[in-house]
């Protein structure tokens, strides 16, 4: 028998993935000072294991700041993992 999440734990769901991303945000930032590419961007493609947003929420359904928000994120880990790729091919 399926139970319904109740909104309490729902909540605390959110509060734990926007400080897990959160946190990994600010390991990347630390890595990017520390000039550790490599482990930077894959920590910042990482970081979208937490979904900051509500994640019960189809894609679909989600407002555009937050597709805008996610799809943006996707796109600046690939540039990352891509600089890794190019940059270890022409060393």
């Amino acid at each position: 028998m399926k139970q319904a999440i109740s909104s309490k734990q729902l909540i605390q769901s959110n509060r734990i993935n926007r400080a897990g991303y959160g946190l990994m945000l600010a390991l990347t930032a630390y890595l990017l000072i520390k000039a550790d590419y490599d482990m930077a961007a894959s920590n910042f493609g990482i970081a979208l294991v937490f979904d900051p947003f509500d994640a019960s929420v189809k894609w679909s359904d989600r407002p555009l700041y937050q597709r805008a928000w996610l799809l943006c994120h996707v796109c600046l880990s690939f540039a990352g993992f891509a600089f890794i790729v190019f940059s270890s091919i022409s060393s």
